[in-house]
């Protein structure tokens, strides 16, 4: 989150001083793409590139200097996720840091249970469905899923609320045992204040989202736009643009009208359970 706090501080007062991506640059030999990455939190910080970026800027005030500089080396602090960089992707890496800081992820899913969701067998094949497929590679990167999990028994838990085709609910991901635990875990969340769960059917046709899965995270600062996070098979993209996130944004919001209400998930989901 501090990272994130910082990257959002720096673009504020690159803003402020009047300049361009580029021109930040060219004081600490860093590309106008570096900029943009350290404005969105996703790479460190050196505390000489922040010192010479403060000048650039015009930061006079020593008590912002100083406070700046503190984010700085709170956000050079390792995360928890720290330990399993070994199996951990770097591109992921960064969505956890966006995760831990969202006070609201809403998302949309047509393959699998969102990962903050699933059940220890369902992810243990999800993870197996991948390229790297050791046993003990998957068992770290189910440790990883299941202490991940944990955000939403926190006391800065975000709020979730997701969108499930109906597709997730008919594969037969890890088999009809794991997925009929996975469906009954998701009734049990369906019931904390804190997650909404909705189901878009089958006999809803089209919809607003038929470009794929996507999720849009919001965080607690007003200095922090809200991100789209949308991945792929060996990455993903993380649109900070505000006339691509309010494209995102209303498609959600309009998925959340034409999926089935969230006083049907409840039933929805014991009517899959019955059918399996």
């Amino acid at each position: 989150m501090r990272r994130m706090q910082l990257g959002a501080r720096l673009r504020a007062l690159r803003r402020a001083a009047g300049l361009s991506r580029e021109e930040a640059g060219h004081p600490i030999r860093a590309s106008e793409s570096k900029i943009s990455r350290m404005e969105l939190g996703r790479v460190g910080f050196k505390e000489r590139d922040i010192t010479d970026l403060l000048l650039l800027y015009g930061v006079t005030d020593p008590q912002e200097h100083q406070r700046v500089l503190a984010f700085a080396r709170e956000a050079s602090a390792p995360s928890w996720w720290h330990s399993y960089g070994d199996v951990l992707d770097p591109w992921f890496q960064t969505y956890l840091d966006f995760e831990q800081a969202a006070t609201l992820i809403r998302t949309y899913e047509v393959q699998f249970v969102p990962g903050l969701l699933q059940t220890e067998a369902y992810a243990r094949a999800v993870i197996s469905l991948g390229d790297k497929t050791a046993p003990d590679e998957i068992d770290r990167r189910l440790r990883l899923r299941m202490e991940r999990k944990q955000l939403l028994q926190s006391p800065e838990a975000p709020k979730l609320w997701v969108v499930l085709d109906e597709a997730v609910l008919r594969r037969p991901i890890g088999g009809t045992p794991a997925l009929r635990e996975q469906i009954e875990s998701l009734i049990e969340a369906a019931e904390s204040p804190g997650v909404q769960i909705q189901v878009m059917p089958f006999a809803s046709g089209g919809h607003a989202a038929s470009g794929g899965a996507f999720s849009v995270l919001r965080f607690p600062y007003q200095e922090l736009a809200d991100i789209v996070y949308i991945e792929y098979l060996t990455g993903s993209l993380y649109l900070d643009k505000r006339e691509e996130v309010d494209r995102y944004a209303a498609a959600i919001s309009r998925l959340f009208i034409e999926a089935a209400p969230l006083v049907d998930t409840k039933s929805i989901l014991n009517r899959v359970l019955k059918e399996l």
